[in-house]
């Protein structure tokens, strides 16, 4: 049987949902943002805020600013890099080979020492 109870779900007590329990909201405007996909978001800012010159957009989480015809480009994804690649980057080949052989002259030094190596 569904009976209609107009006061289910709140409070006993309960006043009047609005504006004058919580006070007036302060003055808003809200402003255009646009991706680089051409997607619109529209937040909603106090009037005495400092708007941002980048807001992320809400549909695809690109990097939108106020301009239409000029928007931020996307973030460039760098690929993972090994640790090798990072010393490559700092090592030319002929450092690399400089390195390669103290580092063996210096086992074999150990080892004729009759030192174990592992």
């Amino acid at each position: 049987m569904s009976g209609g109870n107009a006061i289910r779900g709140s409070r006993i007590g309960a006043g009047p949902m609005g504006e004058a329990e919580r006070g007036d909201s302060a003055p808003r405007t809200r402003v255009s943002f646009y991706c680089a996909n051409g997607h619109e978001t529209r937040p909603a800012f106090a009037m005495d805020a400092e708007i941002p010159e980048e807001w992320e957009c809400t549909r695809c989480g690109l990097p939108a600013s106020t301009d239409q015809q000029n928007p931020p480009p996307p973030p460039k994804n760098l690929p993972y890099k090994t640790h090798l690649a990072y010393v490559k980057e700092r090592r030319s080949d002929e450092e690399a080979v400089a390195i390669l052989a103290e580092a063996l002259d210096g086992l074999r030094a150990r080892r004729a020492a009759g030192e174990v190596i592992y």
